[in-house]
């Protein structure tokens, strides 16, 4: 009786949600990561970084934000290009673990190296945007990769709600702290050119020292499947070339992969583009455009925590389905908006489908991926994301230039992809990719 009590004290129960030798601990870790990562977006692509290198790097020129939106859009398309054949090689030797260790120290470097720029060094922006955008998409891909081995079927919206949430704080804590040191510069009558360096520094120590646990805590489980030797590349894109001749028998996969392209260049022309809409349409300060980053953050962190366990109860497509209704709630809400009261009601709503949908689909992807080939199918999953990361905006961007400025308009076309993405999804039966992923294993 006494050693039975012992061993009760050692290993206490787990929730049912957690597969194998999975364990708390090893959530929290992966769940770190996107808490890590998630000062990037928030600081360097949302918030400080952007506004920064339009008026101080390129100096406010007629083509800067062109140049800015063109530097990401040819990160995204390397990712595009990269992601799958990374996954791919993640599956055959069992290393998505160290390839995410890459693409950290990539990201967090690149970042740091941000604070290299300065007024009229646009090449060197350029050139640290594009690496650093790059090492984070890639990274962002490999972590989705390790939620199946985390979470059984029925948990796995609940934990991908767990990371996101926890993502969207993180982000959070980052500009918190981005913000303070510079209510501290301005005080000293330091100007932008001096405390915007000092934030990439920020943001490139709070994401190191974040994803630490990630590399402390996550393990590795899948097996190396045979030995490559020197010819891993060819290896790769040939286990690629496969999965895409044979993408008709993964018509629940494929489907969902192309509603994700509609519905997320939606959410990635609202991510890229609501300050400029705020500015615009709506005559926001820039105080009043800070406050509504940390709004839209903290609803999204609540979408994401709150439909996690929703989903799991719902079902991810029926979830999902939701998510993308209230996009098109929000997208007339905030085209209809006549003051500031109706927008603020649209981004708070933005708010919550933005974590909410985001969860939903990456743990629909993981239902639907067979076993041996997650961190394969989780890059084309990226591969679909970064595709609408290029579509969105500039979708947003001709509809503004082609009605000299019409943001009003801009907003209600971006919204266009989020009824198609409905539309799409009406066509994915969960049970029947889930069947299928088990019969490749």
């Amino acid at each position: 009786m006494k050693q039975s009590r012992e061993i009760s004290r050692a290993a206490p129960l787990k929730p049912s949600l957690l597969v194998g030798d999975a364990s708390r601990r090893e959530v929290w870790a992966w769940a770190m990561y996107d808490f890590a990562n998630s000062g990037y977006t928030t600081v360097v692509i949302t918030a400080v970084f952007n506004a920064y290198f339009v008026s101080v790097v390129a100096g406010n020129a007629a083509w800067a934000t062109f140049a800015w939106t063109a530097a990401l859009a040819l990160s995204y398309a390397a990712i595009m290009v990269s992601a799958p054949v990374l996954g791919a090689y993640a599956d055959l030797r069992a290393a998505k673990k160290h390839l995410l260790l890459i693409s950290t120290v990539g990201c967090v470097v690149a970042t740091a190296g941000l604070a290299l720029v300065g007024p009229g060094d646009l090449a060197l922006g350029v050139l640290f945007v594009v690496v650093s955008n790059f090492f984070y998409g890639s990274g962002e891909n490999l972590i989705a990769a390790f939620l199946p081995e985390l979470a059984h079927e029925d948990g796995v919206g609940t934990v991908s709600g767990w990371g996101w949430s926890f993502g969207y704080l993180g982000g959070l804590l980052s500009l918190g702290a981005c913000l303070a040191y510079i209510g501290y510069a301005q005080g000293q009558g330091l100007g932008a050119s001096h405390f915007v360096p000092v934030t990439m520094l920020i943001t490139a120590v709070l994401f190191a020292a974040a994803s630490a646990p990630t590399f402390l805590y996550l393990h590795e489980r899948t097996v190396p499947q045979g030995t490559m030797g020197e010819a891993w590349v060819t290896a790769a894109f040939q286990r690629l070339g496969q999965t895409l001749r044979h993408a008709h028998e993964f018509p629940d996969l494929r489907r969902l992969l192309v509603c994700i392209v509609f519905y997320q260049a939606g959410i990635q022309a609202v991510i890229t583009l609501a300050a400029v809409y705020a500015e615009q349409a709506m005559k926001f300060t820039t105080q009043q455009t800070l406050v509504l980053i940390v709004v839209v953050n903290l609803m999204a962190a609540a979408g994401a925590f709150g439909f996690g366990y929703l989903q799991d109860r719902l079902g991810h497509i029926r979830s999902l389905s939701l998510t993308l209704i209230g996009w098109i709630a929000m997208t007339l809400l905030a085209w209809s908006a006549a003051d500031a009261a109706a927008f603020w009601a649209a981004a708070s709503l933005a708010g919550i489908c933005l974590g909410a949908s985001q969860s939903a689909a990456r743990a629909a992807v993981a239902v639907l991926s067979p076993q041996t080939r997650r961190a394969e199918f989780f890059g084309l999953w990226g591969l679909a994301v970064k595709l609408s990361s290029i579509l969105g905006p500039l979708t947003y961007g001709l509809v503004t230039w082609i009605t000299a400025g019409d943001h009003r308009l801009a907003i209600l076309a971006t919204g266009a992809y989020f009824v198609i993405g409905l539309a799409l999804l009406g066509g994915v039966d969960l049970t029947r990719g889930k069947r299928k992923a088990q019969a490749t294993d």
